[in-house]
């Protein structure tokens, strides 16, 4: 791999660039809230060749909105429910705003 490559893997919002503790530090939380989040499936982290767990700068944003909720007294899993469901919904706007753009449909019935 190049340089230039490398380099442009750090401009990658899902390249697995930081480490369990790294992540942790950054998030100013535990190795054990990342692993809570993991088990709950809320994010997936890539592993190193060696077993360890990575993580990309999008799972860090997503690991962070739980800590934030977290820390707001919300149960670690229903943390991660919330995060699952403001994600859907997200995606369900994204995808009715491009119907409304192409002159779509948003509703499958509608179109019969």
């Amino acid at each position: 791999m190049t340089a230039d490559e490398s380099l442009g893997r750090l401009d990658d919002d899902d390249y697995p660039a930081y480490t369990m503790g790294r992540a942790a530090e950054l998030l100013g939380t535990t190795p054990a809230f990342l692993r809570a989040i993991g088990e709950a499936r809320l994010i997936t982290p890539l592993r190193s060749e060696g077993g360890h767990r990575r993580y990309s700068r999008y799972q860090l944003r997503i690991a962070a909105r739980a800590r934030e909720l977290v820390d707001q007294g919300t149960p670690i899993e229903a943390a991660c429910r919330i995060i699952i469901l403001e994600d859907q919904l997200e995606e369900a706007q994204r995808i009715n705003a491009e119907y409304r753009r192409v002159g779509g449909s948003p509703n499958p019935s509608a179109a019969a």
